[in-house]
């Protein structure tokens, strides 16, 4: 039997360290051409993260299994609906792990100040730590979860000091910047909180390695939400710190607002400290969702669904066709975005993410009551009403979330989304194909 090396530390450090990357980060810098009323929008997403987590966390004792909202699709809906769900998600981590270096780069920029400026440069460096990370995963599943918890531990205390410290440097005059769109308060809200999602996008990311969690039914879920609870906090304070310290108009132009707002509390010693926990931060995110990136696709392979190419593991149990591919198609579309600024870039990558996300969120969300009707061995008398009101509340929170989407968003996520029906009709061909030779 094989040892499984993901407990309750490493699990929460996945959880937490996949959300504490890139959005805490960078985001405000796009959060401020909505406004301070953003700050609504995250208590709102922190309650809709908190649901989700609730709905993953029930569904992971129901099938604690390696896929996470792969699994619970395919058992409720079936094979095509879990087939698009994976695929979706596949394509929300390789998208969203663009943004992540992304990121990165743009507070390498403090100490590297020719990368806010030299877009080839840019692009070279953020491609570099993509395959840096690539390779650190393509060594096996454990080694990367013990550097991802000491990569957390190092980020999480001075991002923690630093907010708290900065509560005593508020301006109260710089939150009256409430709405800077030239539309209503309700779309300015809707439209950061939409933005806000990112940040919260890995709430369900102790159930997707679920084959190499020990005891995954209680584990999982005590990780989720302890993990999701902690980020939730975190992000409101730092939010209205940097919205209280740093001006809206000085932050919607910034590459590294975390970096101002410590500059401005403690000098440009407490800039480039800061700079540098960003840093560690967003290759800690990084690093947790390439672990990742392989395993949603190694599940559908397992059931034949994803080329089997997919499901091949090395020695140290690493899918490496998943984590190599879906870095590949990284780098191309960083090589697509590489002319836009790093913000423009950032910006435009975690709403195509997000979306991609949402889509995969949705179905979740409704997979509860399915999975109830096909499988009613599964229902707990005892809390299955309250189940089924935090998956209802849950799905109404995240078709929220898509009408808040901006429509060329949802266009180009239609798109990729519609990209996965005939790469589903190759996979069923070949499955028949073999049935048939097989006779």
């Amino acid at each position: 039997m094989k040892k499984k090396s993901l407990g309750i530390y490493i699990l929460s450090s996945l959880v937490i360290g996949n959300m504490i990357g890139s959005g805490i980060f960078l985001l405000p810098a796009s959060l401020a051409s909505f406004g301070t009323i953003t700050i609504f929008s995250w208590c709102v997403t922190a309650l809709g993260a908190m649901l989700l987590a609730l709905v993953f966390s029930k569904l992971s004792t129901l099938f604690p299994k390696t896929g996470g909202p792969y699994i619970y699709c395919k058992e409720g809906f079936g094979s095509f609906i879990g087939f698009q769900v994976a695929y979706n998600y596949w394509v929300y981590m390789w998208v969203g792990n663009a943004a992540i270096a992304v990121a990165f780069t743009g507070y390498l920029s403090v100490f590297w100040p020719a990368l806010a400026t030299d877009q080839l440069l840019a692009f070279f460096v953020t491609a570099g730590a993509v395959w840096v990370f690539t390779s650190i995963n393509m060594i096996g599943v454990h080694f990367a979860g013990i550097f991802q918890l000491i990569l957390t531990i190092f980020k999480f205390f001075p991002l923690f000091v630093t907010v708290c410290i900065g509560f005593f440097f508020i301006r109260w005059e710089n939150l009256t910047f409430f709405n800077m769109t030239q539309g209503s308060d309700l779309k300015a809200f809707s439209g950061g909180a939409m933005l806000t999602l990112w940040a919260f996008l890995g709430m369900e990311s102790a159930s997707i390695p679920a084959d190499e969690v020990k005891h995954p039914e209680k584990t999982i879920p005590r990780a989720t939400l302890l993990g999701t609870g902690i980020t939730a906090l975190i992000y409101i304070l730092s939010t209205v710190v940097i919205m209280g310290v740093v001006p809206i108009p000085e932050l919607q132009n910034s590459t590294a607002p975390f970096a101002d707002l410590a500059g401005k509390i403690f000098g440009q010693l407490g800039s480039s400290i800061i700079a540098f926990v960003a840093i560690v931060s967003c290759l800690g995110a990084l690093n947790g969702w390439i672990l990742l990136q392989g395993q949603i696709p190694l599940a559908a392979a397992k059931d034949h669904l994803f080329p089997k190419k997919f499901a091949y593991l090395t020695k140290n149990r690493s899918p490496v066709f998943g984590i190599v591919l879906s870095s590949i198609l990284i780098t191309f579309l960083l090589a697509l975005n590489f002319t836009k600024g790093l913000v423009d870039q950032f910006t435009f990558i975690i709403s195509l993410a997000t979306l991609s996300a949402i889509i995969a969120y949705l179905y979740t969300t409704i997979a509860e009551f399915v999975i109830y009707i096909k499988h009613p061995d599964k229902i707990d008398k005892k809390h299955v009403a309250k189940s089924l009101v935090i998956s209802m509340l849950a799905f109404i929170y995240t078709f929220w979330m898509v009408c808040s989407c901006d429509k060329d968003i949802v266009f180009y996520g239609v798109i990729l989304m519609f990209t996965s029906i005939p790469i589903y009709g190759y996979m069923e061909w070949k499955k028949y194909q073999k049935k048939f030779s097989d006779i």
